[in-house]
């Protein structure tokens, strides 16, 4: 075991404070990872504000940060697939069962024993697992990623969950050219899932409430910007998509969308509403219209992802921040003032220690 540097929440209404924590030494199959750049993602600010009591209530003190892009500094005795200077990502899980129906078909994601890579209960040293707000993290080769080492390590950060959310529905349900897509929502995961509709060869169409955000959205390769106050030309689109992807996590009207799909047409939920959503039957029975969910992908779609994602030069539009910003990065990402994801600078840990602070 080994004390790392970290920034924490002791509680739900506290501020993210520097901190020391544990992470234990290696195993046979551990890497050691020395951490660049942390995203940070919304389900932070949720967990750090206890705001997912009945799906995962948070336990104190709290190390948010699945968005994890390093350098693999050691690793153990039977790790083959990673050395040390490799660049490498985690994601939103560090472990599984490996053995449940939904890991041998690898959708880890969905193990019934799946470890978060933050506030899930660790294993090894007991209390809950802390995440990528610090210097360094233990994790076993199985759920550290290859990160094409010609991407901006800032900008590929979120990749290891924004990117995944939204490549994962897109590659399920066969989006390719000739296909009309719809991406409801221009943030943090409605700016990656443009991207990659763009790339797999789609024309794609942002629905957006902001018109100032028209220029932003052709700007990351939307064909076509609706605003979606604007009843007439959300009629005029009727019946003319073959897949939509719902990033908002405002409450709003599914409906209106759902309207917009073609016969067959897929409506994919990546956004979570703090509400309950409403779904008019007949929504879905006119034109044999489908709904579904999707949460992030397993470790080899992720892996996949990111090859993608070096292939196509792909990565997110980040703002890069030193850790000392956080509790300000917070206040700003519920005012949806950032384009389009936030990325902490992990070398401002560094600093601080060496000020003595």
């Amino acid at each position: 075991m080994y004390k790392a540097k970290a920034y924490a929440a002791a509680g739900a209404t506290s501020s993210l404070a520097p901190t020391t924590i544990a992470r234990r030494s290696l195993t046979s199959h551990d890497v050691q990872i020395e951490i660049l750049f942390c995203g940070i993602c919304h389900s932070d600010v949720h967990a750090v504000r206890n705001e997912w009591t009945e799906f995962l209530p948070t336990t104190y003190p709290i190390v948010p940060g699945h968005e994890i892009i390093g350098r693999v500094v050691e690793t153990g005795s039977a790790v083959t697939k990673f050395k040390p200077g490799d660049l490498v990502g985690v994601g939103c899980m560090v472990d599984s069962d490996g053995t449940c129906p939904e890991c041998q078909a690898g959708f880890e994601q969905f193990c019934p024993n799946v470890v978060l890579t933050y506030n899930s209960p660790d294993k090894h040293l007991g209390g809950v697992t802390y995440g990528g707000y610090s210097e360094s993290i233990v994790v076993d080769e199985r759920f550290v990623l290859r990160v094409p080492s010609h991407l901006d390590p800032a900008g590929a950060a979120p990749l290891l969950c924004a990117g995944i959310t939204t490549y994962s529905p897109l590659r399920r349900w066969g989006v390719g050219p000739g296909h009309r897509v719809g991406v409801v929502g221009l943030g943090g995961l409605g700016h990656m899932g443009v991207k990659f509709a763009k790339a797999f060869g789609a024309h794609v169409a942002v629905f957006t409430t902001s018109p100032h955000k028209r220029e932003d959205a052709l700007r990351l390769g939307a064909d076509e910007v609706v605003i979606s106050r604007d009843a007439e030309e959300m009629q005029k689109r009727a019946g003319s998509f073959d897949f939509i992807l719902d990033t908002v996590s405002a409450d709003h009207d599914i409906s209106a969308y759902l309207n917009l799909l073609r016969r067959d047409g897929q409506l994919t939920i990546v956004g979570a509403p703090p509400k309950r959503l409403e779904v008019p039957a007949f929504s879905l029975i006119m034109g044999r219209r489908n709904l579904s969910g999707s949460m992030i992908g397993g470790i080899r779609e992720t892996q996949e992802m990111l090859d993608f994602c070096g292939e196509h030069g792909i990565t997110a539009d980040v703002e890069v921040i030193p850790i000392q910003k956080v509790n300000e990065a917070y206040d700003r990402l519920l005012k949806s003032d950032v384009k389009y994801r936030f990325a902490i600078d992990m070398s401002s840990l560094k600093a601080e220690e060496a000020k003595g602070l």
